[in-house]
Protein backbone atom coordinates (compact mmCIF):
# COMPACT_ATOMS: atom_id res chain seq x y z
CA UNK A 1 0.00 0.00 0.00
CA UNK A 2 1.01 3.59 -0.54
CA UNK A 3 -0.02 6.65 1.42
CA UNK A 4 0.08 10.43 1.39
CA UNK A 5 -0.86 13.34 3.67
CA UNK A 6 -2.45 16.41 2.07
CA UNK A 7 -1.43 19.49 4.06
CA UNK A 8 -1.81 23.21 3.54
CA UNK A 9 0.36 26.15 4.45
CA UNK A 10 -2.69 27.58 6.23
CA UNK A 11 -6.43 27.04 6.57
CA UNK A 12 -8.44 27.98 3.52
CA UNK A 13 -5.73 27.24 0.97
CA UNK A 14 -7.85 24.61 -0.78
CA UNK A 15 -6.59 21.35 0.68
CA UNK A 16 -10.11 19.92 0.99
CA UNK A 17 -10.82 20.50 -2.70
CA UNK A 18 -7.43 19.02 -3.63
CA UNK A 19 -8.00 16.04 -1.33
CA UNK A 20 -11.42 15.33 -2.82
CA UNK A 21 -10.02 15.73 -6.32
CA UNK A 22 -7.21 13.28 -5.63
CA UNK A 23 -9.62 10.77 -4.14
CA UNK A 24 -11.92 11.09 -7.15
CA UNK A 25 -8.97 10.69 -9.53
CA UNK A 26 -7.58 7.67 -7.67
CA UNK A 27 -11.04 6.10 -7.73
CA UNK A 28 -11.29 6.74 -11.48
CA UNK A 29 -8.00 4.86 -11.86
CA UNK A 30 -9.49 1.88 -10.05
CA UNK A 31 -7.63 2.29 -6.77
CA UNK A 32 -9.12 1.28 -3.44
CA UNK A 33 -8.77 4.27 -1.11
CA UNK A 34 -8.56 4.42 2.68
CA UNK A 35 -9.66 7.98 3.61
CA UNK A 36 -8.69 9.78 6.81
CA UNK A 37 -9.06 13.28 8.25
CA UNK A 38 -6.80 14.90 10.84
CA UNK A 39 -8.73 16.55 13.66
CA UNK A 40 -12.22 16.17 15.12
CA UNK A 41 -14.22 17.42 12.11
CA UNK A 42 -17.24 15.34 11.00
CA UNK A 43 -17.93 17.03 7.67
CA UNK A 44 -14.80 16.27 5.64
CA UNK A 45 -14.93 12.53 6.43
CA UNK A 46 -18.50 12.55 5.14
CA UNK A 47 -17.29 13.93 1.81
CA UNK A 48 -14.51 11.34 1.78
CA UNK A 49 -17.09 8.60 2.28
CA UNK A 50 -19.23 9.86 -0.59
CA UNK A 51 -16.35 9.81 -3.05
CA UNK A 52 -14.54 6.64 -1.98
CA UNK A 53 -17.44 4.50 -0.80
CA UNK A 54 -15.41 3.81 2.34
CA UNK A 55 -16.14 5.25 5.77
CA UNK A 56 -13.94 8.28 6.42
CA UNK A 57 -12.03 8.07 9.70
CA UNK A 58 -10.72 10.75 12.05
CA UNK A 59 -7.18 10.71 13.39
CA UNK A 60 -6.51 13.11 16.23
CA UNK A 61 -3.41 13.74 18.30
CA UNK A 62 -5.24 15.16 21.32
CA UNK A 63 -8.45 13.20 21.68
CA UNK A 64 -6.61 9.95 21.00
CA UNK A 65 -3.24 8.53 21.98
CA UNK A 66 -0.56 7.85 19.37
CA UNK A 67 -1.10 4.10 19.60
CA UNK A 68 -4.86 4.51 19.17
CA UNK A 69 -4.32 6.58 16.02
CA UNK A 70 -2.00 3.91 14.64
CA UNK A 71 -4.56 1.21 15.44
CA UNK A 72 -7.33 3.09 13.62
CA UNK A 73 -5.04 3.60 10.63
CA UNK A 74 -3.90 -0.02 10.47
CA UNK A 75 -7.34 -1.50 11.02
CA UNK A 76 -8.74 0.44 8.07
CA UNK A 77 -5.99 0.16 5.44
CA UNK A 78 -5.72 -3.60 5.02
CA UNK A 79 -7.64 -3.71 1.72
CA UNK A 80 -6.48 -0.35 0.38
CA UNK A 81 -4.16 0.51 -2.48
CA UNK A 82 -3.55 4.00 -1.11
CA UNK A 83 -4.27 5.84 2.13
CA UNK A 84 -5.13 9.53 1.78
CA UNK A 85 -4.97 11.66 4.92
CA UNK A 86 -6.38 15.18 4.79
CA UNK A 87 -4.62 17.49 7.23
CA UNK A 88 -6.01 20.19 9.46
CA UNK A 89 -5.17 23.92 9.49
CA UNK A 90 -1.60 24.63 8.37
CA UNK A 91 0.96 21.82 8.29
CA UNK A 92 2.69 22.80 11.55
CA UNK A 93 -0.30 24.32 13.37
CA UNK A 94 -1.18 22.50 16.57
CA UNK A 95 -2.02 23.35 20.16
CA UNK A 96 0.58 26.06 20.73
CA UNK A 97 3.43 27.87 19.04
CA UNK A 98 6.21 25.83 20.60
CA UNK A 99 5.57 22.18 19.77
CA UNK A 100 4.22 19.95 17.01
CA UNK A 101 1.56 18.50 19.32
CA UNK A 102 -1.75 18.12 17.53
CA UNK A 103 -0.40 19.16 14.14
CA UNK A 104 -0.66 17.51 10.74
CA UNK A 105 3.14 17.30 10.76
CA UNK A 106 3.08 15.23 13.94
CA UNK A 107 0.51 12.88 12.45
CA UNK A 108 2.49 12.49 9.21
CA UNK A 109 5.53 11.43 11.23
CA UNK A 110 3.49 9.02 13.36
CA UNK A 111 2.18 7.38 10.19
CA UNK A 112 5.54 7.67 8.37
CA UNK A 113 3.85 9.21 5.32
CA UNK A 114 5.11 11.90 2.91
CA UNK A 115 3.33 15.24 2.67
CA UNK A 116 1.85 16.91 -0.40
CA UNK A 117 2.06 20.62 0.43
CA UNK A 118 -0.80 22.75 -0.95
CA UNK A 119 0.09 26.43 -1.41
CA UNK A 120 -2.44 29.18 -2.14
CA UNK A 121 -0.58 31.02 -4.90
CA UNK A 122 -2.80 34.07 -5.19
CA UNK A 123 -0.86 37.36 -5.24
CA UNK A 124 2.44 35.49 -5.11
CA UNK A 125 5.29 34.69 -7.49
CA UNK A 126 8.97 34.42 -6.45
CA UNK A 127 8.00 34.68 -2.79
CA UNK A 128 6.62 31.16 -3.16
CA UNK A 129 10.20 29.90 -3.23
CA UNK A 130 10.92 31.38 0.18
CA UNK A 131 7.65 30.09 1.58
CA UNK A 132 8.15 26.51 0.38
CA UNK A 133 11.81 26.56 1.42
CA UNK A 134 10.77 27.50 4.93
CA UNK A 135 8.25 24.67 5.14
CA UNK A 136 10.76 22.18 3.74
CA UNK A 137 13.47 23.09 6.25
CA UNK A 138 11.35 23.74 9.34
CA UNK A 139 11.34 20.08 10.42
CA UNK A 140 14.08 17.90 8.89
CA UNK A 141 12.33 14.72 10.04
CA UNK A 142 9.33 15.39 7.81
CA UNK A 143 9.13 13.84 4.33
CA UNK A 144 7.61 15.68 1.37
CA UNK A 145 6.11 14.23 -1.80
CA UNK A 146 6.04 17.65 -3.42
CA UNK A 147 4.24 20.96 -3.62
CA UNK A 148 1.01 21.74 -5.48
CA UNK A 149 0.08 25.35 -6.15
CA UNK A 150 -3.61 26.19 -5.90
CA UNK A 151 -5.59 29.15 -7.29
CA UNK A 152 -3.02 29.82 -9.99
CA UNK A 153 -3.92 32.76 -12.22
CA UNK A 154 -2.48 31.61 -15.57
CA UNK A 155 0.15 29.34 -17.18
CA UNK A 156 2.61 32.23 -16.99
CA UNK A 157 1.90 32.57 -13.27
CA UNK A 158 2.67 28.87 -12.82
CA UNK A 159 5.93 29.32 -14.72
CA UNK A 160 6.98 32.05 -12.28
CA UNK A 161 6.10 29.85 -9.31
CA UNK A 162 8.02 26.90 -10.71
CA UNK A 163 11.06 29.07 -11.44
CA UNK A 164 10.97 30.32 -7.84
CA UNK A 165 11.49 26.77 -6.61
CA UNK A 166 14.36 25.90 -8.93
CA UNK A 167 17.61 25.72 -7.01
CA UNK A 168 15.92 26.77 -3.78
CA UNK A 169 14.00 23.69 -2.67
CA UNK A 170 14.40 19.93 -3.00
CA UNK A 171 10.77 18.91 -3.24
CA UNK A 172 9.33 18.80 -6.76
CA UNK A 173 6.56 21.03 -8.04
CA UNK A 174 3.73 18.69 -8.98
CA UNK A 175 1.61 21.25 -10.78
CA UNK A 176 -0.77 24.15 -10.38
CA UNK A 177 -4.54 24.24 -10.06
CA UNK A 178 -6.34 27.14 -11.67
CA UNK A 179 -9.07 29.21 -10.07
CA UNK A 180 -12.45 27.53 -10.46
CA UNK A 181 -15.18 28.78 -8.09
CA UNK A 182 -17.67 26.30 -9.57
CA UNK A 183 -16.12 23.38 -7.71
CA UNK A 184 -15.30 24.96 -4.36
CA UNK A 185 -17.06 23.38 -1.40
CA UNK A 186 -19.28 26.07 0.21
CA UNK A 187 -19.38 26.73 3.95
CA UNK A 188 -22.01 26.65 6.66
CA UNK A 189 -21.91 27.68 10.31
CA UNK A 190 -20.31 24.39 11.43
CA UNK A 191 -17.74 24.46 8.64
CA UNK A 192 -18.17 23.05 5.17
CA UNK A 193 -21.63 21.94 4.12
CA UNK A 194 -22.33 18.25 4.64
CA UNK A 195 -22.40 15.67 1.89
CA UNK A 196 -26.20 15.56 2.20
CA UNK A 197 -26.42 19.25 1.28
CA UNK A 198 -23.63 19.78 -1.23
CA UNK A 199 -24.43 16.84 -3.47
CA UNK A 200 -21.07 15.40 -4.49
CA UNK A 201 -22.79 13.58 -7.32
CA UNK A 202 -21.12 11.84 -10.23
CA UNK A 203 -20.84 15.04 -12.23
CA UNK A 204 -19.14 16.90 -9.39
CA UNK A 205 -16.82 13.99 -8.69
CA UNK A 206 -15.84 13.89 -12.36
CA UNK A 207 -15.16 17.63 -12.27
CA UNK A 208 -12.94 17.20 -9.21
CA UNK A 209 -11.04 14.34 -10.81
CA UNK A 210 -10.65 16.30 -14.07
CA UNK A 211 -9.33 19.28 -12.14
CA UNK A 212 -6.57 17.28 -10.48
CA UNK A 213 -5.65 15.18 -13.49
CA UNK A 214 -5.41 18.23 -15.71
CA UNK A 215 -2.85 19.93 -13.50
CA UNK A 216 -0.58 17.15 -12.27
CA UNK A 217 0.92 13.85 -13.34
CA UNK A 218 -1.00 11.40 -11.19
CA UNK A 219 1.02 8.37 -12.29
CA UNK A 220 4.26 10.16 -11.49
CA UNK A 221 2.97 11.07 -8.04
CA UNK A 222 1.95 7.48 -7.33
CA UNK A 223 5.28 6.15 -8.56
CA UNK A 224 7.16 8.53 -6.26
CA UNK A 225 5.33 7.42 -3.12
CA UNK A 226 7.10 4.75 -1.06
CA UNK A 227 5.43 1.46 -0.28
CA UNK A 228 4.37 1.18 3.33
CA UNK A 229 3.75 -2.08 5.13
CA UNK A 230 1.11 -2.11 7.82
CA UNK A 231 0.30 -5.21 9.79
CA UNK A 232 -3.47 -5.29 9.89
CA UNK A 233 -4.40 -6.26 13.45
CA UNK A 234 -6.96 -8.95 14.08
CA UNK A 235 -10.47 -7.51 14.28
CA UNK A 236 -11.55 -6.74 17.85
CA UNK A 237 -13.56 -9.42 19.58
CA UNK A 238 -17.27 -8.74 19.28
CA UNK A 239 -19.71 -9.95 21.91
CA UNK A 240 -23.01 -11.42 20.78
CA UNK A 241 -25.65 -8.70 20.85
CA UNK A 242 -27.76 -8.69 24.00
CA UNK A 243 -29.25 -5.17 23.90
CA UNK A 244 -30.88 -3.13 21.14
CA UNK A 245 -29.91 0.53 20.78
CA UNK A 246 -31.71 2.81 18.33
CA UNK A 247 -29.44 5.29 16.52
CA UNK A 248 -30.87 8.40 14.83
CA UNK A 249 -29.28 8.81 11.42
CA UNK A 250 -30.40 11.19 8.68
CA UNK A 251 -29.68 14.70 7.39
CA UNK A 252 -30.40 16.17 10.84
CA UNK A 253 -28.38 13.60 12.82
CA UNK A 254 -25.25 12.74 10.85
CA UNK A 255 -22.27 13.41 13.14
CA UNK A 256 -20.98 10.11 14.49
CA UNK A 257 -17.44 8.83 14.81
CA UNK A 258 -17.56 5.33 13.23
CA UNK A 259 -15.56 4.00 16.18
CA UNK A 260 -18.32 5.08 18.59
CA UNK A 261 -20.83 2.89 16.79
CA UNK A 262 -18.35 0.04 16.39
CA UNK A 263 -17.44 0.06 20.08
CA UNK A 264 -21.12 -0.11 21.03
CA UNK A 265 -21.53 -3.12 18.75
CA UNK A 266 -18.39 -4.76 20.15
CA UNK A 267 -19.76 -4.26 23.66
CA UNK A 268 -22.91 -6.21 22.79
CA UNK A 269 -25.32 -3.75 21.17
CA UNK A 270 -27.42 -4.37 18.10
CA UNK A 271 -27.72 -0.95 16.46
CA UNK A 272 -31.11 -0.12 14.94
CA UNK A 273 -30.92 2.92 12.63
CA UNK A 274 -33.90 5.18 12.10
CA UNK A 275 -34.74 8.67 10.84
CA UNK A 276 -36.47 11.18 13.13
CA UNK A 277 -37.17 13.24 10.01
CA UNK A 278 -39.20 10.56 8.26
CA UNK A 279 -39.96 7.69 10.63
CA UNK A 280 -42.88 7.86 13.06
CA UNK A 281 -41.76 7.35 16.63
CA UNK A 282 -38.68 5.32 17.50
CA UNK A 283 -37.98 1.63 16.81
CA UNK A 284 -39.89 -0.91 18.88
CA UNK A 285 -38.41 -3.10 21.58
CA UNK A 286 -35.24 -1.10 22.20
CA UNK A 287 -33.16 -0.78 25.34
CA UNK A 288 -31.42 2.52 24.60
CA UNK A 289 -31.29 5.51 22.28
CA UNK A 290 -28.34 7.40 20.75
CA UNK A 291 -29.00 10.82 19.22
CA UNK A 292 -25.87 12.17 17.53
CA UNK A 293 -25.04 15.66 16.38
CA UNK A 294 -25.86 17.35 13.11
CA UNK A 295 -28.16 20.13 11.97
CA UNK A 296 -31.55 19.76 13.71
CA UNK A 297 -31.97 23.55 13.54
CA UNK A 298 -32.20 23.30 9.75
CA UNK A 299 -34.95 20.71 10.08
CA UNK A 300 -36.62 22.07 13.21
CA UNK A 301 -40.04 22.48 11.60
CA UNK A 302 -40.04 18.89 10.36
CA UNK A 303 -38.91 17.56 13.73
CA UNK A 304 -41.52 19.66 15.52
CA UNK A 305 -44.22 18.18 13.30
CA UNK A 306 -43.13 14.60 14.06
CA UNK A 307 -45.28 14.36 17.15
CA UNK A 308 -44.92 10.59 17.38
CA UNK A 309 -41.14 10.87 17.56
CA UNK A 310 -41.21 13.57 20.24
CA UNK A 311 -43.77 11.72 22.34
CA UNK A 312 -41.87 8.44 22.05
CA UNK A 313 -38.61 10.06 23.18
CA UNK A 314 -40.35 11.85 26.04
CA UNK A 315 -41.99 8.61 27.18
CA UNK A 316 -38.69 6.74 26.95
CA UNK A 317 -37.13 9.39 29.18
CA UNK A 318 -39.99 9.15 31.69
CA UNK A 319 -39.53 5.37 31.75
CA UNK A 320 -35.79 5.77 32.45
CA UNK A 321 -34.60 4.22 29.19
CA UNK A 322 -30.91 5.16 28.73
CA UNK A 323 -30.68 7.98 26.18
CA UNK A 324 -27.37 9.53 25.16
CA UNK A 325 -27.53 12.71 23.07
CA UNK A 326 -24.73 14.89 21.68
CA UNK A 327 -25.01 18.50 20.52
CA UNK A 328 -27.77 18.42 17.88
CA UNK A 329 -29.28 15.41 19.59
CA UNK A 330 -29.18 17.27 22.90
CA UNK A 331 -30.91 20.26 21.31
CA UNK A 332 -33.71 17.92 20.24
CA UNK A 333 -34.21 16.85 23.86
CA UNK A 334 -34.80 20.44 25.00
CA UNK A 335 -38.25 21.92 25.44
CA UNK A 336 -37.91 24.47 22.63
CA UNK A 337 -35.52 25.19 19.78
CA UNK A 338 -35.48 28.82 18.65
CA UNK A 339 -34.07 29.31 15.15
CA UNK A 340 -32.21 32.32 13.72
CA UNK A 341 -35.49 33.90 12.65
CA UNK A 342 -36.75 33.83 16.23
CA UNK A 343 -39.29 31.12 15.49
CA UNK A 344 -39.74 28.59 18.28
CA UNK A 345 -40.17 24.89 17.60
CA UNK A 346 -41.37 22.42 20.22
CA UNK A 347 -38.94 19.56 20.78
CA UNK A 348 -39.11 16.41 22.94
CA UNK A 349 -39.01 18.29 26.25
CA UNK A 350 -36.89 15.82 28.21
CA UNK A 351 -35.05 18.86 29.56
CA UNK A 352 -36.87 22.10 30.28
CA UNK A 353 -34.37 24.30 28.44
CA UNK A 354 -34.86 26.67 25.55
CA UNK A 355 -32.08 26.29 23.00
CA UNK A 356 -31.42 29.42 20.93
CA UNK A 357 -29.49 29.56 17.68
CA UNK A 358 -27.04 32.41 17.20
CA UNK A 359 -24.96 33.78 14.35
CA UNK A 360 -22.04 33.94 16.76
CA UNK A 361 -19.90 30.93 17.62
CA UNK A 362 -20.67 30.00 21.23
CA UNK A 363 -18.06 27.34 21.92
CA UNK A 364 -15.16 25.73 20.09
CA UNK A 365 -12.38 23.48 21.29
CA UNK A 366 -11.17 20.22 22.72
CA UNK A 367 -12.51 19.12 26.07
CA UNK A 368 -11.65 16.48 28.64
CA UNK A 369 -14.52 15.64 30.95
CA UNK A 370 -14.56 13.94 34.33
CA UNK A 371 -17.90 12.65 35.60
CA UNK A 372 -18.79 14.24 38.92
CA UNK A 373 -21.59 11.75 39.60
CA UNK A 374 -22.66 8.31 38.46
CA UNK A 375 -24.23 8.39 34.99
CA UNK A 376 -25.11 6.07 32.12
CA UNK A 377 -21.58 6.65 30.77
CA UNK A 378 -19.85 5.55 33.95
CA UNK A 379 -19.29 6.20 37.60
CA UNK A 380 -17.88 9.28 39.27
CA UNK A 381 -14.31 9.93 38.14
CA UNK A 382 -14.57 8.39 34.66
CA UNK A 383 -12.77 10.52 32.06
CA UNK A 384 -13.16 10.90 28.31
CA UNK A 385 -12.16 13.35 25.59
CA UNK A 386 -14.05 15.06 22.81
CA UNK A 387 -14.71 18.41 21.23
CA UNK A 388 -17.29 21.18 21.42
CA UNK A 389 -18.42 23.28 18.44
CA UNK A 390 -21.80 24.99 18.40
CA UNK A 391 -23.64 28.21 17.61
CA UNK A 392 -26.54 27.68 20.00
CA UNK A 393 -26.88 28.37 23.70
CA UNK A 394 -29.24 27.48 26.52
CA UNK A 395 -31.38 29.86 28.51
CA UNK A 396 -30.51 30.41 32.16
CA UNK A 397 -31.38 27.16 33.84
CA UNK A 398 -29.40 26.84 37.06
CA UNK A 399 -28.81 23.13 36.47
CA UNK A 400 -25.47 21.59 37.47
CA UNK A 401 -23.50 19.77 34.81
CA UNK A 402 -22.52 16.15 35.42
CA UNK A 403 -19.22 16.99 33.69
CA UNK A 404 -16.20 18.65 35.23
CA UNK A 405 -14.41 19.84 32.12
CA UNK A 406 -11.06 21.22 31.02
CA UNK A 407 -9.69 22.38 27.68
CA UNK A 408 -6.53 21.16 25.96
CA UNK A 409 -4.37 23.46 28.12
CA UNK A 410 -5.88 22.12 31.33
CA UNK A 411 -7.92 25.25 31.97
CA UNK A 412 -11.33 24.83 33.54
CA UNK A 413 -14.30 24.99 31.17
CA UNK A 414 -18.03 24.88 31.73
CA UNK A 415 -19.52 22.21 29.47
CA UNK A 416 -23.26 21.61 29.75
CA UNK A 417 -23.95 17.94 30.42
CA UNK A 418 -27.18 16.97 32.13
CA UNK A 419 -28.72 13.67 33.15
CA UNK A 420 -32.33 13.04 34.08
CA UNK A 421 -33.94 9.61 34.37
CA UNK A 422 -30.93 8.06 32.59
CA UNK A 423 -31.19 10.61 29.78
CA UNK A 424 -27.82 12.32 29.32
CA UNK A 425 -27.57 15.28 26.96
CA UNK A 426 -24.56 17.48 26.26
CA UNK A 427 -23.05 19.78 23.66
CA UNK A 428 -19.90 17.66 23.75
CA UNK A 429 -19.02 15.18 21.00
CA UNK A 430 -17.16 12.40 22.80
CA UNK A 431 -14.78 10.08 20.98
CA UNK A 432 -15.37 6.73 22.65
CA UNK A 433 -11.87 5.54 21.70
CA UNK A 434 -10.54 8.06 24.22
CA UNK A 435 -11.99 5.74 26.88
CA UNK A 436 -13.50 2.46 25.62
CA UNK A 437 -15.09 1.91 29.04
CA UNK A 438 -17.65 4.62 28.18
CA UNK A 439 -19.51 2.68 25.46
CA UNK A 440 -19.36 -0.46 27.57
CA UNK A 441 -20.91 1.43 30.48
CA UNK A 442 -23.68 2.72 28.22
CA UNK A 443 -24.43 -0.79 26.96
CA UNK A 444 -24.54 -2.06 30.54
CA UNK A 445 -26.98 0.73 31.46
CA UNK A 446 -29.16 -0.41 28.56
CA UNK A 447 -28.93 -4.00 29.79
CA UNK A 448 -29.99 -2.93 33.27
CA UNK A 449 -33.00 -1.16 31.78
CA UNK A 450 -33.82 -4.27 29.75
CA UNK A 451 -33.85 -6.41 32.91
CA UNK A 452 -36.04 -3.90 34.72
CA UNK A 453 -38.43 -3.77 31.77
CA UNK A 454 -38.71 -7.55 31.64
CA UNK A 455 -39.31 -7.68 35.40
CA UNK A 456 -42.14 -5.18 35.07
CA UNK A 457 -43.71 -7.18 32.25
CA UNK A 458 -43.42 -10.39 34.26
CA UNK A 459 -44.97 -8.82 37.35
CA UNK A 460 -47.78 -7.34 35.26
CA UNK A 461 -48.71 -10.85 34.19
Amino acid sequence: MKGIVIAGVHSGCGKTTITLGLMAAFKRHGLQIAPFKAGPDFIDPGHHTTITGVAGRNLDGWMLKKQTNLEIFRQNTGQADIAVVEGVMGLFDGYDGRSEAGSTAQLAKWLDLPVLLVVDARSMARSAGALVQGFENFDPDLKFAGVLFNKVGSPVHLDYLTQALEGNVKMPCLGGVGRNPDIEIPSRHLGLVTRDDHGLDGQMQDALADLVESCMELDALLASLPWIHTDTPAPPEKRPAFVRIAVARDAAFCFYYPENLELLAQAGAQLIYFSPLSDPGIPDDIDGLYLGGGYPELHAATLAQNTEFKQAVSLACQNAMPIYAECGGFMTLCRTLEDLDGQCHDMAGCFGFTCRMSKRLRALGYREITLNRNTILGQTGVRARGHEFHYSSLDDHGEKSVYNASDRTGGTRVVPGFEKNRTLGSYLHLHFKSNPDVPQNFVQACFQYQKERKTCVHEAR
